[in-house]
């Protein structure tokens, strides 16, 4: 029998924690067993301080290819919705304090691709292809897909991914909006690691702060938005790190900020 804990693999080198959804004969799809791990590690790292950032990925030649379809036989609708009213992987992504990156290395489908839409930034390998294809099954996204895909991509472009459940290729994933960044399979372990430890320099105070705010500000009228950006900015004032962030700038040295 498998180790849950072999279903997440966590590596964590320069305050950056990389997770690695690992079943790749199934190309990562999400079964309970792999949701509960991720969760818990999930929640292991947001309690630990000496990681800054979080890189999801998948094992393999899939980022995620969705759920593991075969749970769905025979559950009933009671049962369905009971699921969807504990915790899910999509909400702790979403509410996760720290920044969270998508490693999009291949298949990013289904549940994968509301996985990914629910991280601060998706970088994806030329390879990678996307989709919403739970028409085909019909059914319609539960991880949030109807709601997060129209923020991105707007929704026109979500209607069409989402009726017809075209999987398209990463180059248009970036026209679109969907995907931040698409690099040569070969160079985006690298590139992904290089923009996290860029980040993994910067105040978590700051980082955490920002975050909040950037969320209100697709999920609050904008008076309300711009009120709570003030009040975060002014709770930075009270941090060890803007200190440190303003003497470093005087003294003309790089910053070493503590997270306090």
């Amino acid at each position: 029998m498998t180790d849950t804990k072999d279903l997440v693999l966590c590596e964590i080198a320069d305050r950056v924690a990389v997770v690695t959804i690992n079943r790749p004969d199934k190309l990562n799809a999400l079964d309970g067993p792999t949701r509960q791990r991720f969760l818990d590690l999930m929640n292991e790292l947001r309690h630990d301080d000496d990681v800054r950032v979080v890189v999801v990925t998948g094992a393999g030649k899939a980022f995620i290819a969705g759920a593991d379809v075969g749970e769905f036989d025979g559950r009933s609708a009671i049962d369905q919705y009971q699921l969807m009213n504990e915790p899910t992987i999509f909400d702790c992504v979403d509410e996760f304090p720290k920044p969270v990156i998508a490693m999009l290395n291949g298949f990013t489908l289904g549940g994968g691709c509301e996985l990914a839409l629910a991280c601060d930034i998706r970088i994806a390998s030329a390879k990678a292809k996307l989709g919403q294809p739970e028409i085909n099954l019909g059914i319609l996204p539960g991880g949030g897909g109807t709601q997060r895909l129209p923020r991105l991509v707007g929704m026109g472009t979500a209607y069409k991914l989402l009726f017809t459940g075209e999987i398209i290729r990463a180059d248009e994933a970036l026209r679109i909006g969907l995907v931040d960044e698409v690099v040569p399979p070969e160079e985006l372990r690298d590139r992904v690691m290089a923009l996290a430890g860029t980040i993994a320099e910067k105040s978590p105070v700051a980082l955490r702060l920002m975050k909040q705010a950037v969320r209100a500000s697709v999920r609050a009228p904008l008076d309300e938005g711009l009120r709570l950006e003030t009040t975060l900015f002014g709770v930075a004032f009270a941090s060890e790190d803007k200190n440190e962030g303003v003497a470093a700038f005087l003294e003309k040295r790089a910053a070493e900020f503590k997270g306090r």
